[in-house]
């Protein structure tokens, strides 16, 4: 059979069903044989790097591979920034690229490009790849493809990519006489040494009076979402989040404490501040969430960090009791057998209590927000939008920008609701795609909230959402610019705007005619008292749907660490627990 047809014949058992596309000439046969797949729906969008974006979020709530097919040249040097993302954020995708033929590869001829269009795509993303080959001998397919799917899914998964050269994308081969890939049973036995490390984690727990959990995106491999959720409900002890961890337990279980980090609800960090043990499981801790002074984060606790990257668990620059390398879901798993065998249960309940009383005392959405001046607050606005959503919505905030704070304190996440977005790397454009790949892999009516700067750099994609008729509702925080540099710049270069909106040579289309000239239905929020009513009609509304939310002009991000003056004139670096608006001292 041709090499072409055999690669998606190799994806189809995979259990793939969408691969995501951009044709061109270096990938012919492929593109060719992709649509001659009975099996594969090919999705072709209009830029690599929506490809690219559409299926890292596809993987991740397909709890599978993401697929894209992207030529030579541009079209494998566009796809960089999803695949960036995939590699922070450990998603299984594979990139399958065409090349020039064998014959016009630049080799050892020391030259920077032979055939047309030629980019040695592999040299350049090895760095955020697990595996990235050039095939150029037709009987090592089967071997490059073997290998490929078990670095992405083995240890911390991540992308891979395989370029595949014109001439041999062509060639004829004989599926039987092809060289397969074994791995090598190398790894070293860490189940013995993890099951005493648990023990210990249990004794620990069991000393503790304030102990706290926080859980990150790793958990959700391996089906550890709903093993998680009986473990938290086993033990009963305040539950944290990563950003992009939040679909783990919904906003309103009693052990959910939210998000804590630079940028965050007081409870939260209240209760990760106050607390005598944290076990960190699936979460690389970074700074947005730890601080950027070690110290400070958890000064009182005892710390126990699980994590599959041998290399994560050595960087942190404070003491750490134990450090378990393993799989978020085969801890769980074990600390859910052992505490079963002790019949351990409610062991922190009056702490847990506490943790609950600051999240009632605390609000993040307070009562003065909801006052109607002429525009909309933010903090309203997604604490309106959580309520108007089904329980089984999908929901894609974009990746940057100061609405993305905003949305990850203030949203209210349900039990059945998928909330997804790529936190690490934080590339304008990410909504669009990303609601794209989310709405095919999950049949879902799929909610996108973007920022008026963000959405125009994949702003192509209305095409494809409109094409496919996908019901996904996009809500656009109109801040007439970039919000996040905007605020960047009043705080540290007292309001010289530069390349921030319209009065800085920032120039923004009206995002409803644009929409409109997509053949996107369009709608408008200019105040309060029309929030509810004009939400309703976007979700309600055949197809897709545009709703452009006219929001309040500097509103800050709070609560946040922020540094304040010392009566002397010094400056005090802020605390995790020291939030600003700075709280009196009878709060």
């Amino acid at each position: 059979m041709k090499l072409s047809d055999y690669v998606w014949q190799y994806v189809e058992k995979l259990g793939v069903r969408h691969v995501f596309m951009f044709p061109g000439g270096g990938a012919m046969h492929l593109v060719d044989s992709l649509g001659n797949n009975g099996s594969l729906e090919y999705i072709t969008l209009l830029h690599e790097q929506a490809c690219a974006m559409a299926a890292e979020t596809y993987a991740r709530i397909d709890y599978n591979f993401g697929v894209a097919l992207v030529t030579t040249g541009p079209g494998g040097t566009n796809t960089v920034t999803g695949v960036a993302a995939a590699w922070l954020e450990s998603t299984p995708m594979i990139i399958i690229s065409g090349q020039v033929k064998t014959g016009d590869l630049k080799d050892s001829y020391g030259v920077r490009q032979k055939g047309n269009q030629e980019t040695g795509i592999v040299d350049i993303v090895s760095s955020i790849t697990k595996y990235a080959v050039m095939v150029k001998n037709p009987r090592k397919i089967k071997y490059c493809l073997d290998k490929a799917v078990y670095e992405a899914k083995s240890g911390r998964p991540g992308p891979v990519w395989i370029d595949i050269p014109l001439d041999i994308q062509a060639v004829d081969i004989d599926p039987d006489q092809l060289e397969s890939y074994v791995p090598l049973d190398n790894n070293v036995d860490r189940r013995n040494l993890m099951m005493e490390k648990v023990k210990n984690t249990i004794k620990l727990l069991m000393e503790a009076e304030r102990p706290v959990i926080i859980a990150g995106q790793g958990i959700e491999r391996n089906n550890g979402k709903e093993k998680f959720r009986k473990l938290v409900e086993r033990l009963r002890i305040p539950v944290l989040f990563s950003w992009i961890a939040v679909e783990l337990l919904e906003h309103d279980h009693a052990c959910n404490l939210g998000k804590p980090g630079m940028v965050a609800p007081r409870y939260s960090n209240f209760t990760m501040q106050d607390a005598d043990l944290v076990i960190a499981v699936g979460t690389r801790l970074d700074p947005a969430m730890i601080g950027y002074n070690p110290e400070d984060f958890a000064p009182g606790a005892k710390k126990i960090i699980v994590d599959i990257d041998e290399n994560e668990l050595n960087k942190f620059q404070f003491e750490v009791e134990l450090k378990i390398q393993s799989d978020a879901t085969e801890f769980i798993e074990e600390l859910l057998d052992q505490t079963e065998r002790r019949n351990l249960s409610n062991i922190a309940t009056a702490w847990l209590e506490q943790c609950q009383d600051w999240k009632k005392k605390y609000p993040v959405v307070l009562e003065e927000f909801k006052k109607d001046e002429g525009a909309v607050n933010p903090y309203y606005f997604i604490d309106t939008l959580s309520n108007e959503l089904a329980d089984d919505d999908v929901v894609i905030p974009g990746s940057s920008g100061a609405g993305i704070d905003v949305f990850w304190m203030c949203f209210k996440n349900r039990r059945e609701q998928r909330t997804l977005a790529t936190g690490s790397l934080g590339s304008m454009g990410y909504g669009i795609p990303a609601a794209i790949g989310a709405c095919l892999a999950s049949g879902k009516r799929t909610v996108c909230v973007e920022g008026d700067g963000s959405i125009q750099l994949n702003i192509q994609e209305f095409a494809s959402i409109v094409g496919m008729n996908l019901p996904v509702k996009i809500f656009v925080n109109g801040n007439g610019g970039y919000l996040s540099i905007m605020n960047m710049q009043r705080n540290h270069f007292a309001g010289h705007f530069v390349g921030a909106n319209s009065t800085s040579h920032l120039y923004l289309p009206n995002i409803m005619r644009v929409a409109n000239a997509y053949g996107i239905k369009t709608y408008e929020i200019r105040f309060h008292k029309e929030m509810e009513e004009k939400i309703r009609e976007t979700l309600e509304a055949e197809g897709p749907a545009l709703c452009y939310v006219n929001m309040k002009d500097n509103i800050p991000i709070q609560p946040r660490v922020m540094s304040r003056v010392a009566e002397n004139g010094s400056m005090i670096s802020g605390t995790l627990r020291d939030l600003w608006p700075f709280l009196t001292e009878n709060h």
